[in-house]
């Protein structure tokens, strides 16, 4: 006969655990995406608190060379990572012995970043000084960049007309020795020509460079990105025993973000600045999942779509107005799509006796394919990559994968304690300077008490070690480093349950 470990005298070790197995780290994700409290039986709410706050510090780089790409540690950054917090609630119900209906709330998305200090993410208010270091110091100060870009420029056109001119006497020589030599003088004058327009593009660029930052001196590079997700799902049991269940429902999102981009660090787009605008779309979420009551296992598989948005957004971009010599040309509006990730959440939990709980928890999102790409930055950025692609503000190299493994344990009818270990892959290193972290290994504890019979509090946290990544602008320069980081996550849960008898 086998083990039978009654799935009521399991109850609160199961809910003792979700309070410790709360938000990720990859890419912009934070909620995990939890489903649970749609898998509880009989009638069941809750609703959770969760607060994140990180330490993540490191090094600005000491090349500001806009094309060079690579890193040379520069000046300490502090802690940029901003506290973080958001709500998640779920309501779940039985119609009958098959059906069941629930709604659940959460923030799934989001990103909260501040630079401050002195370092290359904070626009600093001496354009000489920011030249200098955007010359290597071939410039002087910022008269002394303009001088050098307009005095190279003509030299330059002066250069490309001697190699027309050379071209056009090889064209009408008289001999083949003669049309040779002139050939010859051409190629050499147009090699000139190019030597001296790439020196007056590189100062010209650097002018132009720092009187953009000059334009926010005192500002700091910031990042906020908020968003809002309902979930309404209907199940169905089937099979003898009622053991399997389909599930699914629409998924209504909301999306909102700010990016303010400050410091030389971000060479050309230095004073970028974007507001991307609620914005309010669907999808869908589907699943199935399989239960043994006698041993208290329950597993779930479950998809998230992806979600398709079309919000409006305002930009400005100061090196436009600069370079054009048009303020207006520096801000625009329009809209922006964004395509937040589908993902998929694997949820496992087994009775290994009649008082203590194991759990497995997996998520994938494919974060490669998502990416921020505001028209305005876009457009700007085609002439630097000379294709009709251009950059992204935001993307990722990899996918994030999450694994989580977690015991619970009943130490009296009321009270139970629980602890998990995690492990996230993060979404690539090097990534966005606006979230330099490649993942992280957590180790996390919970507890549940009983108020009474159906009403209880749970409370939780998790210890995060952060993996070392490089922070790198959309041209691939790697600006930062940031190494040695950690976090902490704590959470609160008020939850009802109450059997329901359809016999």
């Amino acid at each position: 006969m086998g083990a039978n470990f009654n799935l009521k005298t399991l109850t609160v070790a199961i809910a003792a655990l979700s309070i410790a197995s709360v938000a990720s780290a990859a890419g912009l994700d934070r909620s995990g995406q939890d489903i649970t409290a749609f898998l509880q039986d009989g009638l069941y709410a809750e609703a959770v608190y969760t607060y994140i706050d990180a330490d993540v510090t490191g090094y600005d780089s000491a090349n500001s060379l806009p094309n060079d790409n690579s890193y040379q540690q520069g000046k300490k950054i502090d802690d940029i990572a901003e506290s973080y917090d958001f709500f998640r609630y779920g309501v779940k119900a039985d119609i009958n012995d098959t059906f069941s209906v629930g709604v659940l709330y959460d923030e799934p998305f989001g990103a909260a970043a501040d630079y401050r200090g002195d370092n290359n993410f904070v626009a600093q208010g001496d354009i000489n000084a920011s030249t200098v270091a955007l010359t290597g110091g071939a410039a002087s100060d910022f008269n002394d960049a303009r001088l050098q870009a307009g005095t190279l420029g003509a030299q330059a056109r002066a250069a490309g007309a001697a190699a027309q001119g050379f071209a056009q006497q090889a064209a009408t020589a008289t001999t083949p020795q003669a049309a040779a030599a002139f050939g010859a003088q051409a190629a050499a004058s147009a090699a000139e020509a190019r030597s001296l327009g790439e020196q007056a593009t590189f100062f010209g660029t650097a002018a132009a460079i720092a009187g953009a930052e000059a334009s926010t001196a005192g500002e700091e590079t910031n990042v906020e990105v908020r968003s809002e997700s309902i979930t309404a799902i209907l199940g169905m049991k089937f099979g003898k025993n009622k053991n399997f269940q389909i599930y699914g429902g629409p998924v209504a999102q909301r999306i909102e973000a700010d990016v303010e981009l400050r410091g030389t660090a971000y060479g050309p787009a230095t004073g970028y600045t974007t507001h991307i605008s609620p914005e309010q779309d669907y999808g869908y979420l589907a699943g199935i999942s399989y239960s043994k009551p006698e041993i208290a296992l329950k597993a779930a598989l479950t998809y998230r779509s992806e979600i398709d948005h079309s919000a409006q957004l305002s930009e400005t971009y100061p090196i436009v107005g600069i370079l054009e010599n048009n303020p207006a040309a520096a801000n625009q509006n329009g809209t922006i799509d964004i395509t937040t990730p589908k993902s998929v959440n694997f949820d496992f939990q087994t009775g290994i006796n009649p008082t203590t709980l194991a759990t497995l928890r997996m998520r994938y999102v494919p974060w490669s394919d998502f990416e921020i790409t505001p028209p305005l930055y876009n457009e700007v950025s085609k002439r630097r990559t000379m294709d009709d692609k251009g950059l992204a503000l935001v993307s990722y190299d990899d996918d994030q994968y999450l694994v989580e493994l977690g015991l619970a344990k009943r130490l009296s009818p009321a009270l139970a304690v629980s602890g998990n270990i995690g492990w996230d892959s993060g979404a690539g290193d090097p990534t966005t300077s606006l979230g330099p972290i490649d993942g992280y290994y957590s180790v996390g504890l919970g507890a549940k008490y009983n108020v009474t019979p159906e009403w209880a509090v749970s409370a939780g946290g998790k210890y995060l070690w952060f993996g070392d990544a490089e922070g790198q602008i959309p041209t691939k320069k790697i600006v930062s480093n940031f190494e040695d980081n950690d976090g902490y996550i704590v959470g609160v849960k008020l939850s009802y349950q109450a059997k329901q008898n359809f016999n």
